[in-house]
């Protein structure tokens, strides 16, 4: 299997304090990894440091030679005054085919509004424009942070299906930051527990039972997800591979 991304040991050291201690971990093709943990753990600056947009005070990062990511942060704010469509948007710095931009339309339930102005859109419509957008690079890696964090419960569970429905139509692997452990635990293949270091790694049923999960969690939230996973997996005609490599830690 080949590693698109492997760190090692990165620490991250921001006025003052260790937001990050010695992190270590691999996406491999064809992965679908969410990072969990409470506020302030470090998620959205790991994400960052393994996609080049921030350099950690210690470690390495290794990138594949075939790597193509794409990121979609957890928003984005235009002007109202400044006039740019739907489709200008996805195509902005994107060379799109009218076929490929039909696709990716669909891909993400966004066909109908192409012709809207990006200021115009819904929380949701807005998410769905992002993903669309970040798919429209042809990435082999998907990086989501915190892509359902503004929106109602209904429009959350709309947008995981959505992008468990894109892992599974395309050949990609999704590396992705969330609080929504009930909908995130149903579709990745390996959940990392992060509270500025690797807390816990594995498979979603390992990691809700793993002591440190329930440490910071609460052996409530343990039971619910451990609940909540079972009946997904009998739920649905599909399962992922359970097979994933333990991510070790120095605390």
């Amino acid at each position: 299997m080949i590693n698109l991304i492997h760190a090692e040991n990165l620490s991250v050291i921001h006025n003052g304090k260790t937001v990050l201690e010695d992190v270590s971990l691999s996406i491999s093709e064809k992965d679908f990894i969410t990072i969990v943990g409470p506020n302030g753990a470090g998620k959205s600056i790991l994400l960052k440091c393994l996609i080049g947009m921030l350099q950690p005070t210690e470690g390495s990062i290794k990138t594949s030679e075939n790597l193509r990511c794409a990121y979609a942060p957890q928003d984005f704010s235009t002007e109202n005054t400044l006039p740019i469509s739907v489709k200008k948007f996805l195509t902005l710095n994107n060379k799109l085919s009218q076929d490929e931009l039909n696709t990716v339309a669909e891909e993400t339930n966004i066909t109908n509004l192409l012709n809207r102005q990006i200021h115009s859109l819904s929380g949701g419509e807005r998410q769905r424009v992002l993903l669309g957008r970040a798919l429209a690079k042809k990435p082999n890696l998907l990086v989501l942070d915190e892509p359902a964090q503004n929106l109602d419960v209904n429009a959350q569970q709309s947008f995981y299906e959505l992008i468990e429905n894109i892992y599974e139509n395309r050949e990609l692997s999704i590396l992705m930051v969330s609080h929504e452990l009930h909908l995130v635990m149903a579709c990745s293949k390996k959940v990392i527990c992060l509270y500025h270091h690797v807390c816990c790694s594995g498979t979603p049923q390992s990691v809700v039972n793993d002591p440190e999960f329930v440490k910071i969690f609460g052996p409530e939230m343990s039971r619910r997800m451990a609940i909540y996973h079972h009946e997904h997996d009998h739920s649905h005609s599909h399962t992922h591979d359970e097979n994933c490599q333990h991510i070790s830690h120095i605390s």
